[in-house]
């Protein structure tokens, strides 16, 4: 047991150290702001989740096998509390205000709703793992077969702690949901063009249509049918895919969006609806 304390006594103290210099760097004049904002970001958005989230389960089961394990959540639970706690005292004007925690212990109760937020945090090791592959397995798919790259600072970063009002509780889990929100997305826009790529084919279920097709959307904007035949699902992609297109991406990706032929840039690039050759009709 004297181990399981030391690596949770040792985590609490590297977090809470870790969130001090977070809170420090943007008060260090322009330079820190600018710091601030890029560790607000991937690709050094990645760094600072991976030392907060699963480097302390790493660090304690390398050391210590499943009681460092267990001691490095323990001492990432603590150092959360420690830290809400910290942040709400910090803030005693926000604490007393309209807030979400306020709402929803209202609505469900505070025993319900807290132990709900912390079985959403089991998940965290989850979106980790699909940010990795999101990096060292999708680049490799852009230099294969075309897929195209993406920017992923325009979707992993967070933001919500410049909100006015957000303190402690609400701020911790805004930001996880910040996070989180961005990985997941990215990974849906990957996983358009993996699906619309390799098996541009509708589901024989109609169920599963209708439930896929928000995040799937090319499902109704030129998969064949299910009942179709292979010569339908090869025509559609000679249809959308050229040899000497650098990038191959779903149907409906903004990059195949012209007016008049001419490809807009992305301030003004609109959800408009594409034709069969995934252009969008705006003449």
């Amino acid at each position: 047991m004297h181990a399981f304390w030391v690596i949770a006594g040792a985590t609490l103290g590297a977090l809470l150290i870790g969130a001090g210099i977070l809170h420090l760097i943007p008060k260090l004049g322009n330079g820190g702001r600018a710091a601030s904002d890029a560790l607000c970001r991937a690709p050094l958005l990645d760094v600072v989740i991976t030392y907060f989230t699963v480097a302390p389960m790493f660090a304690g089961a390398i050391l210590r096998g499943w009681r460092g394990l267990a001691g490095g959540i323990v001492g990432q639970v603590a150092a959360l509390v420690v830290w809400t706690i910290l942040s709400e005292l910090a803030h005693p004007e926000a604490r007393k205000g309209p807030r979400i925690i306020k709402f929803n212990n209202y609505l469900v109760g505070p025993v319900r709703n807290m132990l709900a937020v912390y079985i959403t945090a089991i998940v965290t090791p989850l979106f980790w793992f699909t940010r990795m592959a999101e990096i060292a397995i999708y680049p490799a798919l852009t230099a294969l077969v075309g897929l195209p790259p993406y920017k992923s600072g325009e979707w992993v970063n967070v933001s919500r702690h410049k909100f006015s009002g957000l303190v402690g509780h609400d701020l911790i889990w805004c930001l996880y949901c910040d996070w989180m929100t961005g990985v997941w997305s990215l990974g849906s826009e990957m996983l358009r063009n993996v699906e619309s790529f390799w098996c541009p084919i509708r589901f024989a279920s109609d169920k599963k249509c209708a439930n896929c097709r928000t995040d799937f959307p090319d499902l109704d904007g030129g998969w064949v049918d299910a009942s179709a035949s292979m010569s339908d699902v090869t025509r559609t992609l000679e249809t959308m895919y050229k040899r000497d297109e650098k990038y191959h991406p779903w149907f409906g990706h903004p990059v195949r969006i012209t007016v008049k032929g001419r490809e807009l840039p992305d301030r003004e690039l609109v959800a408009a609806p594409a034709d069969g050759n995934g252009h969008a009709d705006t003449d």
